[in-house]
Protein backbone atom coordinates (compact mmCIF):
# COMPACT_ATOMS: atom_id res chain seq x y z
CA UNK A 1 0.00 0.00 0.00
CA UNK A 2 1.10 3.56 -0.65
CA UNK A 3 1.29 5.72 2.45
CA UNK A 4 2.50 9.18 3.40
CA UNK A 5 5.33 9.19 5.93
CA UNK A 6 6.89 12.55 6.81
CA UNK A 7 5.48 14.04 3.63
CA UNK A 8 6.91 11.31 1.40
CA UNK A 9 5.05 8.54 -0.42
CA UNK A 10 6.18 5.04 0.50
CA UNK A 11 5.07 1.64 -0.74
CA UNK A 12 5.00 -0.73 2.22
CA UNK A 13 3.30 -3.98 3.18
CA UNK A 14 1.70 -4.62 6.55
CA UNK A 15 4.21 -7.43 7.23
CA UNK A 16 7.32 -8.75 5.45
CA UNK A 17 10.45 -10.81 6.06
CA UNK A 18 14.15 -9.93 6.03
CA UNK A 19 15.67 -13.18 7.21
CA UNK A 20 15.83 -13.84 10.10
CA UNK A 21 13.73 -10.80 11.12
CA UNK A 22 9.98 -10.36 10.55
CA UNK A 23 9.05 -6.71 9.95
CA UNK A 24 5.58 -5.34 10.56
CA UNK A 25 3.66 -2.11 10.97
CA UNK A 26 2.65 -1.64 14.60
CA UNK A 27 -1.12 -1.38 14.21
CA UNK A 28 -1.70 -0.61 17.88
CA UNK A 29 -0.46 2.96 17.63
CA UNK A 30 -1.94 4.11 14.32
CA UNK A 31 -3.04 6.68 13.28
CA UNK A 32 -0.98 8.87 15.63
CA UNK A 33 2.31 7.07 15.02
CA UNK A 34 3.62 5.09 12.07
CA UNK A 35 6.24 2.63 13.28
CA UNK A 36 7.81 -0.52 11.85
CA UNK A 37 8.94 -3.05 14.44
CA UNK A 38 11.22 -6.07 14.33
CA UNK A 39 10.13 -9.54 15.41
CA UNK A 40 13.23 -11.53 16.28
CA UNK A 41 11.90 -14.88 17.50
CA UNK A 42 8.83 -17.05 17.92
CA UNK A 43 7.96 -15.72 21.36
CA UNK A 44 7.93 -12.14 20.07
CA UNK A 45 5.74 -13.20 17.14
CA UNK A 46 3.31 -14.95 19.47
CA UNK A 47 3.00 -11.76 21.53
CA UNK A 48 2.64 -9.58 18.43
CA UNK A 49 -0.31 -11.68 17.27
CA UNK A 50 -1.84 -11.84 20.76
CA UNK A 51 -1.58 -8.11 21.45
CA UNK A 52 -2.70 -7.21 17.91
CA UNK A 53 0.46 -5.50 16.77
CA UNK A 54 -0.41 -7.44 13.63
CA UNK A 55 -4.08 -8.22 13.04
CA UNK A 56 -6.55 -9.13 10.32
CA UNK A 57 -6.82 -12.78 9.33
CA UNK A 58 -4.67 -12.69 6.14
CA UNK A 59 -1.95 -10.55 7.76
CA UNK A 60 -1.90 -12.87 10.77
CA UNK A 61 -1.51 -15.74 8.31
CA UNK A 62 1.39 -13.96 6.61
CA UNK A 63 3.12 -13.33 9.94
CA UNK A 64 2.58 -16.96 10.92
CA UNK A 65 4.04 -18.23 7.64
CA UNK A 66 7.10 -16.07 8.15
CA UNK A 67 7.25 -17.27 11.75
CA UNK A 68 7.75 -20.86 10.65
CA UNK A 69 10.47 -19.77 8.21
CA UNK A 70 12.11 -17.72 10.95
CA UNK A 71 12.07 -20.66 13.35
CA UNK A 72 13.90 -22.77 10.76
CA UNK A 73 16.45 -20.00 10.16
CA UNK A 74 17.09 -19.83 13.91
CA UNK A 75 17.59 -23.59 14.15
CA UNK A 76 14.45 -24.22 16.19
CA UNK A 77 12.13 -27.22 16.08
CA UNK A 78 9.73 -25.79 13.53
CA UNK A 79 6.94 -28.27 14.28
CA UNK A 80 6.93 -27.04 17.89
CA UNK A 81 7.26 -23.44 16.74
CA UNK A 82 4.29 -23.88 14.43
CA UNK A 83 2.21 -25.36 17.22
CA UNK A 84 3.10 -22.43 19.49
CA UNK A 85 2.29 -19.83 16.84
CA UNK A 86 -1.09 -21.50 16.18
CA UNK A 87 -1.96 -21.17 19.88
CA UNK A 88 -1.75 -17.37 19.77
CA UNK A 89 -5.38 -16.70 18.71
CA UNK A 90 -8.24 -19.17 18.14
CA UNK A 91 -10.61 -17.69 15.56
CA UNK A 92 -8.77 -16.65 12.37
CA UNK A 93 -8.53 -19.63 10.02
CA UNK A 94 -5.69 -18.10 8.01
CA UNK A 95 -3.37 -18.54 10.99
CA UNK A 96 -3.74 -22.32 10.94
CA UNK A 97 -3.82 -22.54 7.15
CA UNK A 98 -0.54 -20.62 6.81
CA UNK A 99 1.38 -22.60 9.42
CA UNK A 100 0.25 -25.92 7.93
CA UNK A 101 1.15 -24.74 4.43
CA UNK A 102 4.75 -23.88 5.33
CA UNK A 103 5.19 -26.97 7.52
CA UNK A 104 4.23 -29.14 4.54
CA UNK A 105 7.31 -27.71 2.82
CA UNK A 106 9.55 -27.26 5.84
CA UNK A 107 12.76 -28.07 3.97
CA UNK A 108 12.22 -24.88 1.96
CA UNK A 109 10.33 -22.91 4.58
CA UNK A 110 11.48 -19.45 3.51
CA UNK A 111 10.63 -20.04 -0.16
CA UNK A 112 7.16 -21.31 0.64
CA UNK A 113 6.45 -18.63 3.25
CA UNK A 114 7.26 -15.98 0.66
CA UNK A 115 5.14 -17.81 -1.91
CA UNK A 116 2.25 -17.91 0.54
CA UNK A 117 2.45 -14.18 1.27
CA UNK A 118 2.76 -13.31 -2.42
CA UNK A 119 -0.41 -15.35 -2.86
CA UNK A 120 -2.20 -13.33 -0.18
CA UNK A 121 -1.40 -10.10 -2.00
CA UNK A 122 -2.53 -11.45 -5.37
CA UNK A 123 -5.70 -12.95 -3.91
CA UNK A 124 -6.51 -9.62 -2.26
CA UNK A 125 -6.00 -7.80 -5.56
CA UNK A 126 -8.34 -10.24 -7.33
CA UNK A 127 -10.99 -9.76 -4.65
CA UNK A 128 -10.91 -6.10 -5.66
CA UNK A 129 -11.23 -6.96 -9.34
CA UNK A 130 -14.18 -9.28 -8.69
CA UNK A 131 -15.91 -6.95 -6.24
CA UNK A 132 -15.51 -3.81 -8.32
CA UNK A 133 -18.47 -4.78 -10.49
CA UNK A 134 -20.78 -4.65 -7.46
CA UNK A 135 -20.04 -0.97 -6.89
CA UNK A 136 -21.70 1.62 -9.11
CA UNK A 137 -20.80 5.27 -9.44
CA UNK A 138 -21.02 7.43 -6.31
CA UNK A 139 -22.23 4.56 -4.11
CA UNK A 140 -22.22 4.78 -0.32
CA UNK A 141 -20.63 1.72 1.26
CA UNK A 142 -20.63 0.74 4.92
CA UNK A 143 -17.76 -1.31 6.31
CA UNK A 144 -16.97 -2.63 9.77
CA UNK A 145 -13.62 -3.06 11.53
CA UNK A 146 -10.53 -2.96 9.29
CA UNK A 147 -10.36 -5.32 6.33
CA UNK A 148 -7.90 -3.24 4.35
CA UNK A 149 -4.24 -3.55 3.41
CA UNK A 150 -3.23 -3.55 7.07
CA UNK A 151 -5.32 -6.67 7.55
CA UNK A 152 -4.19 -8.54 4.42
CA UNK A 153 -0.61 -7.44 3.72
CA UNK A 154 -1.74 -5.23 0.81
CA UNK A 155 -4.95 -4.18 -1.01
CA UNK A 156 -7.33 -5.58 1.62
CA UNK A 157 -10.39 -7.78 1.44
CA UNK A 158 -13.43 -5.57 2.10
CA UNK A 159 -11.47 -2.46 1.07
CA UNK A 160 -10.02 -4.02 -2.08
CA UNK A 161 -13.22 -3.59 -4.17
CA UNK A 162 -13.51 -0.04 -2.83
CA UNK A 163 -9.91 0.72 -3.88
CA UNK A 164 -10.62 -0.78 -7.31
CA UNK A 165 -13.79 1.28 -7.68
CA UNK A 166 -11.91 4.41 -6.69
CA UNK A 167 -9.14 3.64 -9.20
CA UNK A 168 -11.85 3.23 -11.85
CA UNK A 169 -13.12 6.74 -11.15
CA UNK A 170 -16.39 5.65 -9.54
CA UNK A 171 -15.93 7.94 -6.52
CA UNK A 172 -17.14 5.60 -3.78
CA UNK A 173 -18.00 7.02 -0.36
CA UNK A 174 -17.36 4.94 2.75
CA UNK A 175 -19.15 4.95 6.09
CA UNK A 176 -16.55 3.73 8.57
CA UNK A 177 -17.86 2.08 11.74
CA UNK A 178 -15.60 3.10 14.62
CA UNK A 179 -15.59 -0.58 15.77
CA UNK A 180 -15.39 -0.62 19.52
CA UNK A 181 -13.68 -1.63 21.66
CA UNK A 182 -10.34 -1.37 19.80
CA UNK A 183 -11.52 1.17 17.22
CA UNK A 184 -10.06 -0.60 14.19
CA UNK A 185 -12.46 1.28 11.93
CA UNK A 186 -11.86 4.75 13.32
CA UNK A 187 -8.11 4.22 13.68
CA UNK A 188 -7.11 1.91 10.83
CA UNK A 189 -9.74 1.90 8.08
CA UNK A 190 -10.05 5.68 8.20
CA UNK A 191 -6.25 5.98 8.10
CA UNK A 192 -6.06 3.78 5.00
CA UNK A 193 -8.81 5.76 3.27
CA UNK A 194 -6.97 9.00 4.02
CA UNK A 195 -3.84 7.53 2.40
CA UNK A 196 -5.87 6.59 -0.69
CA UNK A 197 -7.79 9.86 -0.87
CA UNK A 198 -11.15 8.05 -0.68
CA UNK A 199 -14.02 10.13 0.71
CA UNK A 200 -15.39 8.79 3.99
CA UNK A 201 -16.89 9.60 7.36
CA UNK A 202 -16.33 7.81 10.66
CA UNK A 203 -19.54 6.94 12.50
CA UNK A 204 -20.43 5.55 15.89
CA UNK A 205 -21.16 1.84 15.67
CA UNK A 206 -24.78 2.41 16.63
CA UNK A 207 -25.36 4.88 13.76
CA UNK A 208 -25.43 2.23 11.02
CA UNK A 209 -29.14 1.44 11.34
CA UNK A 210 -30.00 5.14 11.32
CA UNK A 211 -28.16 5.58 8.02
CA UNK A 212 -29.70 2.50 6.42
CA UNK A 213 -33.17 3.58 7.47
CA UNK A 214 -32.60 6.88 5.68
CA UNK A 215 -31.30 5.17 2.53
CA UNK A 216 -27.77 6.46 3.01
CA UNK A 217 -26.14 3.03 2.60
CA UNK A 218 -26.13 1.34 -0.82
CA UNK A 219 -24.27 -1.80 0.23
CA UNK A 220 -22.23 -3.28 3.07
CA UNK A 221 -18.87 -5.00 2.57
CA UNK A 222 -17.07 -6.66 5.48
CA UNK A 223 -14.18 -9.06 5.88
CA UNK A 224 -14.14 -12.37 7.74
CA UNK A 225 -11.92 -14.32 10.10
CA UNK A 226 -13.44 -17.72 9.40
CA UNK A 227 -16.16 -18.90 7.00
CA UNK A 228 -17.75 -22.31 7.45
CA UNK A 229 -18.95 -24.82 4.86
CA UNK A 230 -22.50 -23.43 4.84
CA UNK A 231 -21.38 -19.78 4.67
CA UNK A 232 -21.86 -18.76 8.30
CA UNK A 233 -18.91 -16.58 9.20
CA UNK A 234 -17.09 -15.03 12.12
CA UNK A 235 -15.96 -11.44 11.96
CA UNK A 236 -15.32 -8.57 14.35
CA UNK A 237 -17.94 -8.20 17.07
CA UNK A 238 -20.82 -6.08 15.77
CA UNK A 239 -20.84 -7.57 12.27
CA UNK A 240 -23.93 -9.68 12.98
CA UNK A 241 -25.88 -6.58 13.98
CA UNK A 242 -24.92 -4.85 10.72
CA UNK A 243 -26.06 -7.88 8.72
CA UNK A 244 -29.45 -7.98 10.45
CA UNK A 245 -29.91 -4.25 9.90
CA UNK A 246 -28.97 -4.60 6.23
CA UNK A 247 -31.54 -7.38 5.74
CA UNK A 248 -34.23 -5.35 7.50
CA UNK A 249 -33.54 -2.34 5.29
CA UNK A 250 -33.07 -4.12 1.96
CA UNK A 251 -29.34 -3.39 1.71
CA UNK A 252 -27.06 -5.94 0.04
CA UNK A 253 -24.49 -7.41 2.44
CA UNK A 254 -21.24 -8.88 1.08
CA UNK A 255 -18.37 -10.75 2.72
CA UNK A 256 -14.93 -10.38 1.12
CA UNK A 257 -12.38 -13.10 1.89
CA UNK A 258 -9.80 -15.36 0.21
CA UNK A 259 -10.04 -19.13 0.09
CA UNK A 260 -7.66 -19.40 3.06
CA UNK A 261 -10.38 -17.93 5.31
CA UNK A 262 -12.83 -20.73 4.47
CA UNK A 263 -12.88 -23.70 6.85
CA UNK A 264 -14.85 -26.47 5.17
CA UNK A 265 -14.17 -28.80 8.09
CA UNK A 266 -16.76 -26.87 10.12
CA UNK A 267 -20.35 -27.33 9.01
CA UNK A 268 -21.81 -24.11 10.41
CA UNK A 269 -21.15 -21.17 12.68
CA UNK A 270 -21.82 -23.09 15.88
CA UNK A 271 -18.42 -24.76 15.45
CA UNK A 272 -16.35 -21.56 15.28
CA UNK A 273 -14.32 -20.88 18.44
CA UNK A 274 -14.81 -17.31 19.63
CA UNK A 275 -11.95 -15.48 21.31
CA UNK A 276 -12.81 -13.55 24.48
CA UNK A 277 -10.33 -10.79 25.21
CA UNK A 278 -9.48 -8.72 28.29
CA UNK A 279 -12.29 -6.73 29.89
CA UNK A 280 -9.89 -3.78 30.08
CA UNK A 281 -10.37 -3.24 26.33
CA UNK A 282 -14.02 -2.40 27.06
CA UNK A 283 -13.48 -0.52 30.32
CA UNK A 284 -10.70 1.69 28.98
CA UNK A 285 -10.01 3.70 25.84
CA UNK A 286 -6.29 4.32 25.36
CA UNK A 287 -5.70 3.99 29.07
CA UNK A 288 -8.58 6.25 30.12
CA UNK A 289 -11.20 4.47 32.23
CA UNK A 290 -14.72 4.87 30.85
CA UNK A 291 -16.62 2.73 33.37
CA UNK A 292 -16.50 2.34 37.16
CA UNK A 293 -13.69 0.23 38.58
CA UNK A 294 -16.35 -1.87 40.31
CA UNK A 295 -18.03 -2.80 37.01
CA UNK A 296 -16.96 -5.92 35.17
CA UNK A 297 -17.09 -6.28 31.38
CA UNK A 298 -17.49 -9.02 28.80
CA UNK A 299 -15.43 -8.75 25.63
CA UNK A 300 -16.00 -11.34 22.86
CA UNK A 301 -13.78 -10.33 19.95
CA UNK A 302 -15.99 -11.84 17.23
CA UNK A 303 -19.58 -12.76 16.48
CA UNK A 304 -21.06 -15.18 13.96
CA UNK A 305 -23.37 -14.09 11.15
CA UNK A 306 -25.66 -16.78 9.66
CA UNK A 307 -25.48 -17.26 5.90
CA UNK A 308 -29.08 -16.14 5.39
CA UNK A 309 -27.98 -12.54 5.86
CA UNK A 310 -25.23 -12.69 3.21
CA UNK A 311 -25.95 -11.55 -0.35
CA UNK A 312 -22.66 -12.91 -1.64
CA UNK A 313 -19.06 -13.86 -0.88
CA UNK A 314 -16.44 -11.90 -2.82
CA UNK A 315 -13.42 -14.16 -3.36
CA UNK A 316 -10.39 -14.36 -5.64
CA UNK A 317 -12.39 -16.85 -7.74
CA UNK A 318 -15.49 -14.68 -8.17
CA UNK A 319 -18.64 -13.81 -6.24
CA UNK A 320 -20.65 -16.72 -4.82
CA UNK A 321 -23.92 -17.24 -2.98
CA UNK A 322 -23.92 -19.49 0.07
CA UNK A 323 -25.57 -22.23 -2.00
CA UNK A 324 -22.61 -22.10 -4.42
CA UNK A 325 -19.77 -22.42 -1.90
CA UNK A 326 -19.25 -26.09 -2.81
CA UNK A 327 -17.53 -24.75 -5.92
CA UNK A 328 -14.88 -23.26 -3.64
CA UNK A 329 -14.71 -26.45 -1.62
CA UNK A 330 -13.84 -28.31 -4.81
CA UNK A 331 -10.94 -25.92 -5.34
CA UNK A 332 -9.91 -26.67 -1.78
CA UNK A 333 -9.44 -30.33 -2.68
CA UNK A 334 -6.31 -29.38 -4.61
CA UNK A 335 -3.01 -29.44 -2.77
CA UNK A 336 -2.13 -26.21 -0.99
CA UNK A 337 0.72 -25.58 -3.39
CA UNK A 338 -1.62 -25.91 -6.39
CA UNK A 339 -4.02 -23.48 -4.79
CA UNK A 340 -1.24 -20.94 -4.40
CA UNK A 341 0.20 -21.40 -7.89
CA UNK A 342 -3.21 -21.40 -9.60
CA UNK A 343 -3.80 -17.71 -8.93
Amino acid sequence: MKINVDGKKRDVNAVWYEEPVIKMIDQRILPETFKIIDINNTKELYEAIRNMTVRGAPSIGAAAAYGVAQAKALGMDIEEAGKFIKSSRPTANDLFYAVDFVLQHKNEAKKYAEMYVDSIVERSRLIGVNGNGLIGNNKKILTHCNAGALASVDYGTALSPIRAANDAGKKPFVWVDETRPRLQGARLTAWELVQEGIEHKVIADNAAGFLMQREQVDLVIVGADRITANGDFANKIGTYEKAVLAKENGVNFYVAAPLSTFDFSIEDGKGIPIEVRSEDEVKEIKGVKVSPRESSAYNPAFDVTPNRYVTGYITEYGVFKSSELNQLKDKGKDSIIEKVESI
